[in-house]
């Protein structure tokens, strides 16, 4: 099994991928007005339409209501992009701080609300973790 994406259910995709787009610098593949996906080399954000959620099962899904789950981005330097996002980002839920686990991180919201958490291994230890990343 390999993990390969996390999709996000928002009303407004073209506003969401728009935002992804910015923060990452990754330029969005779409697949239709409802699908946009974000390919790194590591793992892919696929942003999709509420009128994607029949599909699946009518109600499985709904936009803007994650209180669960943060999407996490590997960044170079996480001060650094605190700082040119500070015109970008809406909501900024934690500037950089150093986590117990060794990561220095920085948690803001997306346009959908959705927990998104950019981080910089910190500590010798989280540095090992994520060596040829």
């Amino acid at each position: 099994m390999d993990f390969v994406s996390t999709r996000i259910i928002t009303a407004d995709v073209a506003r969401l991928v728009a935002f992804y787009e910015r923060v990452t610098g990754v330029e969005a593949t779409w697949a239709t007005e409802d699908f946009a996906e974000l390919v790194t080399a590591h793992g892919t954000l696929a942003v999709a339409s509420e009128r994607t959620v029949p599909l699946f099962a009518e109600g499985s899904a709904r936009a803007a209501a994650n209180h669960s789950a943060v999407i996490e981005f590997l960044v170079d330097d996480v001060d650094r992009v605190h700082k040119e996002l500070a015109d970008v980002v809406g909501e900024f839920v934690n500037g950089p701080a150093t986590m117990p686990w060794g990561n220095r991180a920085l948690l803001f919201r997306d346009p959908g609300g959705n927990l998104v958490d950019f981080f910089t291994p910190h500590t010798p230890a989280a540095v090992a973790r994520f060596a040829g990343r």
